[in-house]
């Protein structure tokens, strides 16, 4: 997905994606897909571009990387333009439908200022991805579904030559960890209900990306090891460098009590011996809890980017 091939003619294939998985038998084509297959080549490539790397050291950033960092600057800023409302319920502000809606209204102009003149044609399509990724507004909730679909949005603009192969690690440190950011406001802010949660016993509420890229970041890390990530000054002092780090202070801002009672999974990976090993467990984790679980990715949208038609290559 990330490899620099020419993209096909946009004007011959683009349509704004209309099928989605919505029965539970197709959950083995959805396996099968081209859209699978280029998705989880995108996550592992990624996964080894920011190997052994802090989220500080040096990397290319090229204009589309500023671009949706502008982008999300923008999501940023319309947060703070749409203060919470007084309710009387304490989760699911209802201020989100109308952040929302500003986002469902302007997303194709937003998609459209991030890729070139002559790929315009693609705008409307991998707007749809944009705007899946951010919660969802009925339900005033967010979870690893919506996640992937910003993962989706990211495959998708590499798979049209907007960000390339040099772009691997300002895709991770730079623009997801910005998303990261904007996610964690929405959360905080509207106070959003973690879609299809496991509870305690998944692995966070909200994210699981940053938990692979942030374990392949600490591979061979020289004093840093799993059991680590559980010490309170640990995280203080290294959570700018590393992803994992940074999404762990955020679980300990946001719930109380014992780590262990409301992160087990997190607390019982701190007991694998090596981060290598915590990255490999994570993937698997992250095929079977995420990507294979119905509830999370009945929403996944198909079209001439991410085909639901099986793998060719």
């Amino acid at each position: 997905g990330t490899s620099e091939e020419v993209a096909p003619p946009v004007q011959q294939c683009f349509m704004v994606p209309k099928k989605e998985i919505n029965v539970v038998s197709d959950m083995a084509k959805w396996k099968r897909s081209q859209a699978y297959a280029d998705y989880m080549g995108f996550i592992l490539t990624l996964n080894e571009g920011v190997r052994g790397k802090k989220l500080t050291c040096e990397y290319k950033v090229s204009e589309a990387i500023e671009k949706l960092v502008a982008l999300l600057n923008t999501l940023d800023r319309w947060i703070d333009e749409t203060p919470p409302v007084d309710q009387p319920s304490r989760f699911g502000n209802k201020a989100f439908r109308t952040w929302y809606a500003k986002l469902d209204q302007e997303a194709e102009k937003l998609v459209s200022a991030v890729i070139p003149k002559h790929l315009a044609d693609a705008a409307p399509e991998v707007a749809v991805y944009l705007k899946e990724s951010v919660g969802n507004s009925t339900r005033i909730d967010y979870g690893t579904g919506h996640e992937a679909a910003f993962a989706a949005f990211l495959c998708c603009l590499c798979k049209i030559g907007v960000l390339r192969v040099d772009d691997q690690m300002a895709i991770v440190f730079k623009v997801f960890n910005r998303y990261l950011e904007v996610m964690r406001k929405l959360q905080k802010t509207y106070r959003m209900e973690p879609a299809g949660s496991q509870g305690v016993w998944g692995l966070d509420d909200f994210q699981f990306l940053p938990f692979i890229w942030g374990s392949s970041q600490l591979i061979d890390h020289p004093s840093l090891e799993p059991r680590h990530f559980v010490d309170e000054k640990v995280v203080n002092e290294n959570h700018k460098d590393f992803m994992f780090l940074e999404c762990i202070l955020f679980i300990t801002e946001m719930k109380t009590g014992p780590f262990a009672e409301h992160s087990n999974q997190l607390w019982n990976i701190s007991a694998v011996p090596s981060w290598s090993k915590v990255n490999q467990g994570l993937i698997r984790m992250y095929k079977a809890e995420c990507l294979e679980k119905f509830p999370v990715i009945q929403h996944f949208k198909f079209g001439s980017l991410l085909p639901i038609q099986p793998v060719t290559s």
